[in-house]
């Protein structure tokens, strides 16, 4: 395929939108600053412990509160402002940022101190979340949202591999409590964009309760053909797909006894695999039996994650991370297109708060699971175990929905509901 001005045009054809490219320049960098926090977070934490089950914890509490809240986040996002509702979140996490810087600079950080504040973090982003997810689709139309959904997913990816450059970089010549300080600043980026867009979405008014809401969503789920599959799928992914990330420390310093410069090469190769994954599906107009392809991805995402484990080489552990964040982030996309497709605005808050809380919960818990696990028989056994499992899910549901209608044609029809 040449790379001509109609193939750039195509592949990045959301950034026609002036609201869209907004939101995108905001989130990234902000997206950037959380990377650079991230990186020194997860390496301080298991350096201060040595105990691979306190970094599954921090990554836990971090996804906790939007296990807890975000069903009612999602109901929130269909009554309230969509815009509101994220600002309030990014200020919550700002503060979380400074306050670990401050108590970086005056030595006085404890475990417990970080593991709070992931918590709180948390917190913001139970609410923030289902708010962006149904923001999102109103910036473009729609038959631009496949597009910006992976051109979304690039700017998370991008910042990926500069957040862990930059992190490593601060790290080393500034101290971690910069990196904290560097994340608190990149809020500011996604609070001035979302002041400047134009929010086409009116909020519902009811009066009905909470849980009889969030009982509406799910009934739209079981209901809606190929959302139940989908919903499993991204909780699947992300609980043995993602560990292999959370626990990269463990493999650095146990299988290449290597330090930060080696964690932050690997985190950039995952990065730069997904923005390419992230690239081939924004290039696509339209795939065929895309629910399939998913399927198809996931098991290279296994068949990768399972090579990665029982590397022993630098060069081949890479070359494999950087194949399993393009299966990881392809696969990624694809699903949360097809469900925002299938989805009307006015429970788009609703269904989005279930699906990004399958998505989210697989984390905590792959992250507990493992903490637990390798101890006992080692990260790289629990890894390729990890690896093999999605291999079988995926082999199980492409025989369970052949002749679903949602893995055969090659899109779903688009709910005109969209302002």
């Amino acid at each position: 395929m040449s790379v001509g001005p109609s193939f750039l045009r195509r592949t990045f054809r959301a950034f026609r939108h002036r609201d869209f490219r907004l939101m995108w320049s905001g989130a990234c960098a902000s997206t950037i600053g959380t990377f650079v926090q991230q990186f020194a977070q997860s390496w301080l934490v298991y350096d201060l412990t040595k105990n691979p089950f306190y970094l599954g914890l921090d990554l836990f509490l971090g996804q906790l509160p939007i296990i807890l809240f975000s069903l009612v986040g999602g109901v929130f996002a269909d009554r309230l402002d969509r815009r509101k509702m994220l600002l309030a979140s990014q200020y919550i996490q700002m503060v979380c940022a400074f306050v670990l810087a401050a108590l970086f600079y005056t030595h006085s950080v404890k475990i417990w101190e970080i593991l709070s504040l992931s918590f709180i973090v948390g917190l913001g982003q139970s609410f923030g979340g289902p708010a962006y997810s149904a923001l999102l689709p109103t910036l473009v139309p729609a038959e631009d949202l496949a597009n910006a959904i992976a051109m979304n997913s690039i700017q998370f990816n991008l910042a990926r591999v500069l957040g862990p450059a930059l992190g490593g970089l601060a790290y080393a010549s500034l101290g971690a409590t910069w990196c904290f300080a560097l994340n608190g600043v990149s809020y500011l980026a996604v609070i001035g964009s979302l002041m400047m867009v134009q929010v086409r979405f009116a909020p519902r008014k009811s009066s009905e309760g909470i849980l009889k809401s969030m009982t509406e969503g799910l009934s739209f789920i079981q209901r809606r053909e190929g959302l139940p599959a989908l919903v499993f799928l991204a909780f699947f992914t992300t609980l043995v797909g993602f560990s292999m990330i959370g626990f990269l420390p463990v493999i650095v310093q146990t299988v290449f006894h290597g330090g930060p410069r080696t964690y932050q090469f690997l985190l950039m190769s995952s990065g730069a695999g997904s923005i390419v994954g992230a690239l081939i599906v924004a290039a696509s107009e339209k795939l065929k039996q895309q629910g399939y392809l998913v399927l198809w991805t996931l098991m290279g995402l296994g068949t990768a994650i399972t090579g990665f484990a029982l590397s022993k080489s630098m060069l081949l552990s890479c070359l494999l991370i950087f194949l399993s964040g393009i299966a990881l982030m392809a696969s990624a996309s694809m699903m949360l297109s097809l469900v925002q497709l299938i989805v009307a605005d006015q429970m788009r808050g609703r269904v989005m708060s279930v699906y990004n809380l399958a998505f989210r919960l697989g984390i905590p818990v792959g992250s507990l699971a493992l903490g637990k696990v390798i101890p006992v028989v080692g990260i790289s056994s629990s890894l390729a175990g990890s690896g093999i499992s999605l291999i079988g899910i995926a082999v199980f549901f492409m025989a369970l929905t052949r002749g679903a209608t949602l893995f055969q044609r090659n899109g779903p029809a688009v709910e005109k509901a969209t302002p």
